[in-house]
């Protein structure tokens, strides 16, 4: 029999170099790791998906450097619960104890005014805070709490990573050991696993109780590991693999001009409890990218959606979710306002910073007018039809086209009001 303790909890590491993965951050010589060796720790957030090592990594740190901790959840824990956890702190300070490390899981579900209670003991110093999110910190932490905290991103566990956390279990773990397992064929846990180490040694313990022979001995292959996880799945996961995959084919699905598929997957989102913003936010975004000036309009539906989404709340917002989502599916596509930013990007990366021209420099001073800093600036608004040719670039880039038309009635119509106006200036 296992333990009451799951595997995945007993095989927790205890310090950085029973760590998995995470080199980039913990790795010899990296950021996190030279500021924990130094003693000299930066409030921050750990953002990557689950089961890659956010909580482990806040424990390791806080025993490392001999720290107090203390650990909430956002999901359980209120303001009432921050403000007890940072006076218990104030008393460290009182008596010259170390600065506690305030560890907060899913800091993302955390309101405003939560938060809010955080920033006075995060800027005094009074607590060090790890916060945790499988959530974009820019879009779920307010800006002043943001601005106090370094944000580390955690990457999905590889292949390597998850093979070498299965072997530890078969040698390391005590309830294990007592068995005969043999891994033949890794494909199939590793696939199920998503890169999350948690979900990785359940699927492990799911598999060895369930199929032990009389000899305690058990051969782990892709055809077992299906058939044993396929009884236990769930429909959606919204913490784990299918959060990514089914949000992935929704997107695909409105990209691909599918209303059908589009609400499909919609539902399996909403049957699975998936965070009604998260959904509405994926729906601005691809407004932007994948419709843009071939239908502007659907940029403002998909932020009125957004809006109303946290307006109403649930379940009425699933009929916005889902207007916006079949509007979108069938509305003309254009990604060129997304081409154009990233060839301006990259532009910018090639060339530098290029001197703006002078006829378009702002001249607030004498000097910047003496010095020419404006001078033959052409006002558009002066001029028929509100314009007028003018050199907008710099030298060393001008007549360089970034934005070019794709083929819809909105933009073939743009084309040729730009080929008008510019003539053989931009070759539209």
């Amino acid at each position: 029999m296992a333990q009451n303790q799951p595997l995945a909890d007993r095989l927790r590491p205890k310090d950085l170099d029973e760590y998995v993965g995470q080199e980039h951050l913990v790795g010899k010589n990296s950021i996190l790791r030279m500021s924990i060796e130094s003693g000299n720790l930066p409030s921050f957030i750990l953002w990557g998906p689950p089961g890659v090592g956010k909580t482990t990594l806040a424990s390791i740190i806080a025993n490392r450097l001999k720290r107090p901790f203390y650990s909430l959840s956002a999901v359980h824990s209120g303001v009432k619960d921050v403000r007890e956890t940072i006076e218990k702190a104030k008393k460290n300070q009182f008596f010259n104890q170390p600065n506690p490390i305030l560890f907060i899981d899913e800091i993302h579900r955390f309101s405003k005014s939560q938060q809010d209670s955080l920033l006075g003991s995060v800027e005094q110093g009074i607590v060090t805070l790890i916060g945790a999110t499988t959530e974009n910190p820019s879009f779920e932490v307010i800006s002043p709490l943001l601005s106090r905290c370094q944000v580390y991103v955690l990457k999905p566990l590889d292949k390597n990573d998850l093979t070498k956390i299965l072997q530890k279990a078969l040698t390391t773990d005590e309830e294990m050991k007592k068995y005969n397992i043999v891994i033949k064929e890794y494909e199939a846990i590793l696939r199920y696993s998503g890169g999350d180490a948690r979900k990785l040694l359940n699927i492990l313990e799911l598999v060895v109780f369930s199929s032990l022979n009389h000899n305690n001995e058990v051969t782990i292959d892709n055809e077992l590991v299906i058939a044993k996880v396929q009884e236990n799945i769930v429909l959606y996961d919204k913490n784990g693999e299918q959060h990514y995959d089914i949000i992935s084919a929704f997107i695909k699905s409105i990209r691909g001009s599918d209303p059908n598929a589009a609400v499909y997957w919609l539902a399996r989102m909403v049957e699975g409890g998936e965070d009604p913003k998260f959904i509405a936010r994926r729906l601005v975004i691809l407004a932007a990218e994948d419709i843009g000036l071939a239908n502007p309009n659907a940029l403002l539906l998909a932020t009125n959606c957004f809006q109303a989404v946290n307006l109403i709340g649930w379940p009425e917002s699933r009929i916005v979710l889902s207007e916006t989502a079949i509007y979108l599916a069938t509305s003309p596509k254009s990604n060129s306002a997304y081409m154009a930013v990233n060839e301006a990007q990259e532009l910018v990366r090639k060339s530098g910073d290029l001197p703006v021209p002078l006829n378009i420099r702002n001249a607030p001073t004498r000097l910047m007018k003496e010095l020419g800093y404006g001078d033959d600036y052409k006002y558009a608004h002066s001029y028929e039809d509100n314009f007028v040719v003018e050199e907008f670039m710099p030298e060393k880039i001008k007549n360089t086209i970034l934005y070019a038309p794709q083929e819809n009635p909105r933009e073939n119509e743009t084309r040729e009001k730009l080929k008008k106006m510019w003539k053989g200036k931009y070759k539209y």
